[in-house]
């Protein structure tokens, strides 16, 4: 059999919902193939949603018109919000979640999106056609090295157009996104034991990646790892510390869809020096350090054993249950990841007094997988080997379904807009760094590539003040309201906010204070007395000073925010909280605001195919070497290259004549 559409996407976990949502939304028509249709969006590892700068991410997400915000909220369980004594640019939203209830919301929202359609089964290799009327076989070695010099004349000349399944049904396509995740030649590790299978009891994909490589994409191996799952009836509870949730319970979208699911909290304990024993003696069945495992894991989630080998001195480490849904007695145990046998494992957390007679489920395990050099890609996702070729989430050598989500989405807006060249004049839809975090994680990922799995930080971002949770919405809804995808309710949405935050703002700025007003207020909260009168502003830029502790002390202030809020959608706690922030950091927005625009000249400044690398000796050898690897766009991109160094750029800038 043989279907046409104009998106393909392959694989259906967070970067592949996103991806076909995305494409669908924007008027493609799509198709989302699956292994398991009952296993949408599965939440492989911890099903948990967010934090710190992943919540951010999801933020920007549903900003623009995507939906991992929405379904984290309709099926969170614990809501809470990290770092809050921290700056707001720290502040970073997480959610608990009901696992099955998170799987059943994104297939329903799929479910009933137009334009997207599901096929249960698993593509075996990818369909390329020659372009430029040259008819070039594709090379057949299955070496990465050999393949890259082989066929280079074939890449220059082919694009994708579609993919084949293991039922023989063949899917034609003007794009196809990729987003396998862990399954391509994915290999778990229990012990000596080892499995083929991109999850456990799911099977690898095993013949996709050498279709992908003949074209020329390189590609490697990574690890990552879960932790054993227990069984909550086996548990004493009262030998742990609670961990409750947030006491208001947050939503992740600014559409405001609180969850309505039982609020569960989870619970925190400690390894010690009995356990460490005990898993000490399995090491030599440690797949991580006889040799089993030669790929690199996640340096920021390392396995219970690489924290045992890498800080030795330390007697106990902390341990996170968490509940995996309202309906389930399954409990997820943070911070213990292991691929140790499974008896070592079982035995090392009896030796914890609140797991004394503990029971699992399955235990941990590690998986190796392949990923896909990210720097071969652009800023668009798209392949720079093979055209209308994307790449997305895992795929591309990140960790984390925020991460995965995050590229789903802007990969499937490009490739709409591949589609269809009236969506944004036909442009790449592509965020800068000083826009988003997702704009960061790409910009990393395509311009400096990967040697472990990356992970999302606030210290990533040099504009982190700029691209806070609390204000993704404007920073990014008007640009998607204006490529057609997020919308005309949740655009209205945010222009009400921002027009009433400005309103709060402008009454701050041109309210006086009087000292016999305020002082006894001020010397309560244990900040000095006013000598004379005051702007809000300047009395609100004290840290001892906010809105809900001075607030009970003015009344003009409370009625101009009653006023001001009355009726609005978003909630009055919403506007007031943005409405501070941006008072109190005004001088730390504006410095870096500044410092953005200072890079935004460098951005634009155009060098694709304007250097023959090689031959440009004015620069250092390894400048030369990564300019010709990545082949940057723009002069900033190649500001960022590891080993490109200020005085190689402004030598580029005196050869273009700036």
């Amino acid at each position: 059999m043989k279907f046409h559409y104009d998106v393909v996407v392959v694989g259906a976990g967070h970067a592949g919902c996103e991806a076909a949502a995305a494409a669908a939304n924007l008027g493609a028509k799509t198709c989302l193939i699956t292994m398991d249709m009952n296993k949408i969006a599965q939440m492989s590892c911890n099903p948990a949603v967010g934090g710190i700068a992943k919540g951010q991410i999801v933020r920007e997400i549903d900003a623009l018109g995507g939906q991992m915000g929405l379904v984290t909220d309709r099926a969170s369980i614990q809501f809470r919000m990290l770092n809050r004594s921290k700056g707001p640019a720290m502040w970073s939203p997480r959610a608990q979640c009901d696992r099955e209830k998170f799987i059943w919301t994104w297939r329903s929202v799929l479910d009933h999106t137009e334009n997207l359609h599901i096929w249960q089964d698993q593509v075996r290799d990818l369909i390329y056609e020659p372009v430029c009327n040259q008819q070039q076989e594709p090379p057949t070695s299955s070496n990465n090295l050999d393949n890259e010099k082989s066929a280079k004349s074939f890449t220059e000349a082919v694009r994708v157009a579609g993919v084949r399944t293991y039922t023989d049904t063949v899917f034609e396509a003007n794009c196809v996104i990729i987003t396998a995740g862990t399954f391509l030649n994915g290999l778990m590790h229990i012990g000596r034991t080892k499995l083929q299978g991109g999850r456990c009891a799911e099977p690898a994909s095993l013949e996709l990646t050498e279709s992908i490589t003949k074209t020329g994409i390189r590609t490697d191996r990574m690890k990552t790892g879960t932790p054993v799952r227990i069984d909550k009836r086996s548990v004493d509870f009262s030998l742990m510390e609670e961990q409750p949730g947030d006491e208001i319970c947050g939503t992740f979208s600014y559409m405001n869809q609180a969850s309505e699911l039982k609020q569960l909290p989870c619970w925190i304990t400690y390894t010690n020096e009995k356990v460490h024993e005990v898993l000490r003696s399995g090491f030599a069945d440690s797949p991580l350090y006889n040799g089993q495992i030669q790929s690199i894991g996640p340096r920021y989630c390392p396995s219970i054993e690489t924290k045992l080998h890498t800080f030795p001195d330390k007697d106990q480490h902390m341990l996170f249950l968490e509940p995996e849904g309202t309906d389930t007695n399954e409990m997820y145990l943070n911070g213990f990841s292991s691929s140790l046998p499974i008896d070592v494992q079982i035995e090392a957390l009896r030796q914890i007094p609140a797991f004394r007679n503990l029971q699992v489920y399955r235990p941990g395990y590690a998986i190796e997988y392949d990923f896909f050099d990210p720097t071969q890609l652009t800023h668009s996702l798209e392949s720079k080997v093979v055209s209308h070729l994307f790449f997305a989430g895992q795929v591309n050598g990140t960790t984390g379904y925020e991460e995965a989500a995050g590229q789903g989405l802007i990969a499937g807006i490009n490739a709409a807009i591949k589609c269809n060249s009236k969506l944004n004049g036909g442009d790449p839809f592509t965020l800068s760094r000083n826009e988003a975090y997702i704009g960061v994680l790409i910009d990393d990922l395509v311009t400096k590539g990967v040697d472990e799995p990356y992970r999302m930080f606030t210290s990533r971002a040099e504009y982190r003040i700029l691209l806070r949770q609390d204000d993704a919405d404007m920073r990014l809804t008007e640009r998607s309201y204006k490529l057609g995808l997020a919308t005309k309710e949740r655009y209205e949405r945010m222009v009400e906010k921002r027009e009433r935050i400005e309103a709060v703002m402008d009454f701050c700025q041109n309210f006086s204070l009087k000292p016999a007003l305020i002082n006894d207020a001020l010397e309560a909260l244990g900040t000095t007395p006013l000598s004379q009168g005051i702007k809000l502003t300047d009395l609100l830029g004290r840290p001892q000073i906010s809105f809900k502790n001075i607030l009970p002390h003015i009344v003009p202030l409370q009625k101009a925010i009653e006023k001001i809020c009355h009726g609005a959608v978003c909630g009055t706690d919403e506007i007031v909280e943005a409405a501070e922030i941006r008072i109190k950091y005004s001088g730390y927005i504006t410095r870096e605001q500044q410092a953005a625009e200072k890079m935004l000249r460098l951005e634009n400044i155009k060098i694709a195919g304007k250097f023959d690398y090689p031959n440009l000796s004015q620069i250092s050898i390894e400048a030369r070497q990564k300019l010709q690897a990545i082949q940057p766009v723009t002069l900033a991109q190649a500001s960022r290259i590891p080993g490109v160094s200020p005085s190689d750029i402004n030598i580029m800038l005196v050869l273009l004549g700036r």
